[in-house]
């Protein structure tokens, strides 16, 4: 008897499993397979089965873990190699929309790029030469599809015209002849600007009704003579745009000579200056695009595959000339050391007078 007794109080002196306190008394039992655990109390029993089922959940998490790193390994071994680098890009691109919310960087400067310039695009792109070019276009003063020019020496710039004309006309004539296939048909403005006179009613001395306007800011000025009719709404003082009707080709002002239009190109070396020059305009319209008229419709359409015309060239100066002509160079020398007068003064005074040599009673 006294040997079980004995016995058993070996087989239950272990300690609490979970407190490590001695097991006196009544105690609580786990078994786990082939293992018996011992507690001293429910709450110890309950500790301890709190304790296993965390550590069995740990296992299986650190084996999810496993098996997700190598299916996402194999996964990226099979995907193609496009793939990939657009992972990579995405990746990439990522990181620097991160750097750039975390850190914002500094607003760039944009360059301040003078009126007429390309920009701001440097080196200029396609888009704004484009755009560029295409608010600073000319157009031929007649319409479209065939190119009107002079047909004859008559017809040129510094061709024989009587009177007191500017010095740099050669032997007179100011301005180019074109057109007058068609009596009444339209005059456009080649370029926008603004309207800088307007001659309406008889002048047949001085080229009959004329427009006249006034292109960069007063540095560029485009003449239209010998019209037959003129819109109301052409003013001084009014914005026209490149393509505008400014009038109608006719013959007032001629005498001696089919209906036609007289164009001149003069220019100032500033807006302040008051020294105005002739140039020979053909080389210019020559090139200028075309604006063809849609049939039955106002409207037209400008192009700029037109074939270039073939100048005939400016008149060369008579011989005779050329001692009235260095005379009156002199002059203006010394006229210009005292108050400057544009070319086209010498005749009469005002901006008629201005033009009124360009074209007038002995026209071709």
């Amino acid at each position: 008897m006294d040997d079980d007794a004995d016995t058993v109080e070996m087989d239950y002196s272990s300690a609490c499993e979970s407190c490590a306190m001695r097991l006196d008394g009544r105690r609580y039992l786990q078994a786990d397979g082939s293992t018996v655990r011992s507690f001293c109390s429910e709450a110890c029993l309950r500790t301890a089965l709190t304790e296993q089922r965390k550590r069995l959940w740990r296992v299986r998490r650190r084996g999810l873990k496993i098996a997700v790193v190598g299916l996402a390994v194999a996964g990226a071994c099979l995907v193609p190699h496009e793939v990939q680098v657009s992972r990579r890009a995405s990746a990439v691109r990522a990181a620097a929309t991160a750097t750039a919310t975390a850190a914002p960087a500094a607003p760039p400067t944009v360059p301040v790029v003078p009126e007429g310039w390309f920009g701001p695009e440097w080196p200029p792109t396609e888009m704004s030469v484009l755009a560029t070019l295409g608010r600073d276009a000319w157009l031929h003063p007649l319409a479209g599809p065939v190119r009107r020019m002079p047909l004859r020496d008559s017809r040129v710039f510094g061709a024989i015209r009587p009177g007191n004309r500017a010095i740099e006309c050669r032997n007179g004539h100011c301005g180019v002849d074109l057109g007058g296939e068609i009596w009444g048909e339209h005059v456009r403005a080649v370029h926008d600007g603004v309207v800088d006179f307007v001659q309406r009613g008889a002048n047949a001395q001085h080229g009959g009704q004329f427009v006249r306007i006034s292109h960069r800011g007063g540095m560029i000025f485009t003449q239209y003579f010998h019209l037959a009719a003129i819109p109301r709404r052409i003013e001084r003082g009014v914005f026209v745009k490149s393509g505008d009707l400014i009038g109608l080709v006719g013959d007032t002002g001629v005498k001696e000579s089919a209906p036609h239009l007289h164009f001149a190109v003069s220019m100032r070396p500033s807006t302040e200056s008051r020294i105005e020059k002739y140039i020979d305009p053909e080389p210019l319209i020559a090139l200028w695009p075309l604006r063809v008229p849609l049939e039955d419709s106002p409207a037209g359409l400008v192009t700029t595959v037109a074939e270039p015309g073939i100048p005939l060239g400016s008149a060369p100066l008579i011989p005779g000339r050329k001692r009235k002509l260095a005379a009156k160079r002199s002059a203006a020398a010394a006229a210009a050391g005292g108050q400057s007068r544009s070319p086209a003064a010498d005749a009469d005074e005002g901006p008629a007078a201005e033009s009124a040599g360009s074209d007038s009673a002995g026209d071709e």
